[in-house]
């Protein structure tokens, strides 16, 4: 076996092979191997005894797998509805979007022109649905039919095309032509009863999805945005100033669009298509909905100014920049605090001004930017009485409500502590008062004496949440002689007396 180790001389040709079925078969053939009449899935003996010189090497399916799905985040410079259609193809929905590029025409020639500079063989097929452009693709002399075709045309039009077009088995084919089968026309002049008791319904249902008669759903790789815009260059931006006047300009033009239709957004994606076919792509996302640019342009510009990390690199220049919103939310009107709140308790609390608001908005946006969503949290109430999971740390961006109805933490009778461990630590009481309360006790080989103490507040287990719950606890506000003021509660144990623990911390 030869390998394609060296760079071959251009009229050598070259394929990849891969082991199906116990044995070595042609997997990918280059521009010269593909017209001395080998094809893919022929064995390597059959292909090195038509041609001793075929120069092979084995296909390498984890990278062929990311080429090709940067391929297909690349089609997305043409429409934003890109999917999968095996190993070697891919469909695009181009209603609507012809035009923008000269339509199907122009279209078809510019994306086989900009694969061939990337060092793709392309072929394009368009037509008014994904089996009938499939078909063009692969067997059409001119592979583009008019959208405004009528469906009627499409039996006369593909008669004349090999049964393959229909995107069937091999073994299908085999079949079929043994039936003496080998075009669609004689597929379709033919009864359908006796042709689907014969080959499958399956055959019947290509055979109308291919004229029009039936419709198929595609599954685009990439979610379709809620809203978008963007701009194309003739030649690539490569200086990082003139991208950012760019990038606000598109974030003056999406913010006015989502006005139009009374939305915000709460994540943003920039995507820069880069004139060699790479493709990068910048999220950002918010804690509040963004209907102004400038927060916008904040935000994307902690990302570009990170572009060149990491091996990132302007290249040749970006010639398409698209900004879009993949996730919004009603914009809410503006309204002025005119006073606080009164807690439970009868205190005064001060409402926070829309301009603090903004601004607290503002640096967790920056912040999630700059360190990564997960590593900027807050907390959320749980529905739970001890105190270690009343609590959770969910991210600050994110718009999740808490679980249950949560108690409030703060209780009008009951000071909580600043500071709060993460799991009760057990501590050792030397003497107890008449109340119960240790007089001493050693936490973290420390040995401290109580001189204030106030208490008990009890506070039960989460009984509907374990057929086991823990018995109640009785807490506890101590101060030793330095001042320091520490939480702790007692805890009954079966046959072993009550046990205590710390549990937080004053200031």
């Amino acid at each position: 076996m030869r390998a394609a180790a060296t760079p071959k001389a251009p009229d050598e040709p070259l394929a990849t092979i891969a082991k199906l079925k116990g044995a070595w078969r042609l997997a990918g053939l280059d521009a010269r191997a593909s017209t001395l009449g080998l094809r893919s899935g022929m064995g390597l003996a059959d292909a090195r005894a038509m041609h001793p010189g075929l120069l092979v090497a084995e296909a390498d399916a984890v990278a062929e797998a990311a080429l090709y799905d940067q391929v297909l985040a690349w089609c997305r410079r043409f429409t934003p509805l890109v999917a999968a259609d095996g190993p070697d193809s891919m469909v695009l929905d181009v209603t609507g979007a012809a035009h923008l590029f000269g339509g199907e025409a122009a279209l078809g020639v510019d994306i086989i022109a900009r694969l061939a500079r990337q060092g793709f063989g392309a072929r394009v097929g368009i037509g008014p649905h994904p089996a009938a452009a499939w078909a063009l693709a692969r067997f059409a002399h001119q592979p583009i039919l008019p959208p405004t075709i009528e469906m009627a045309r499409l039996p006369g039009i593909f008669a004349d095309f090999p049964v393959a077009a229909l995107n069937i088995s091999e073994d299908l084919v085999a079949d079929l032509a043994r039936a003496g089968l080998r075009r669609i026309g004689d597929i379709s002049l033919r009864p359908r009863a006796p042709l689907a008791a014969r080959f499958g319904a399956d055959l019947l249902d290509r055979l109308d999805h291919l004229f029009g008669q039936a419709r198929g759903p595609i599954s685009p790789r990439f979610a379709a945005p809620d809203f978008s815009v963007e701009r194309r260059f003739a030649d690539g931006l490569t200086r990082e100033d003139v991208i950012l006047t760019h990038v606000g300009a598109l974030a003056r033009e999406l913010c006015a669009l989502m006005t139009r239709h009374g939305q915000g957004a709460r994540k943003i994606v920039l995507t820069l298509f880069r004139v060699d076919g790479a493709v990068r792509s910048l999220e950002a996302a918010a804690s509040q909905t963004l209907s102004a640019p400038d927060p916008m342009l904040r935000l994307l510009r902690e990302k570009l100014e990170r572009l060149n990390e990491g091996g990132v690199e302007t290249g040749y220049g970006f010639d398409v920049l698209r900004l879009e919103a993949t996730q919004t939310a009603p914009q809410k009107a503006d309204q002025t605090v005119l006073a606080g709140a009164t807690g439970s308790d009868g205190a005064m609390i001060a409402a926070p001004s829309l301009a603090e608001a903004a601004f607290v908005s503002a640096v967790i946006d920056r912040l999630s930017a700059r360190l990564g969503a997960v590593r900027v949290t807050r907390l959320h109430l749980q529905d739970s009485h001890q105190p270690e999971r009343a609590v959770r740390h969910v991210a600050a961006l994110s718009g999740a409500p808490p679980v249950g109805r949560a108690r409030p933490w703060r209780d009008a009778a009951w000071e909580r502590p600043i500071r709060l461990l993460a799991r009760p630590e057990a501590v050792e009481t030397l003497a107890l008062l008449p109340d119960g309360l240790p007089q001493h006790f050693r936490w973290r080989r420390v040995l401290h004496r109580v001189v204030a103490a106030e208490g008990p507040e009890r506070i039960l287990s989460d009984w509907w949440k374990s057929p086991a719950p823990d018995t109640a606890r009785d807490y506890f506000r101590a101060e030793d002689e330095a001042g320091q003021r520490f939480w702790l509660f007692r805890q009954q144990q079966a046959g072993a007396g009550a046990t205590w623990f710390m549990h937080g911390f004053f200031p």
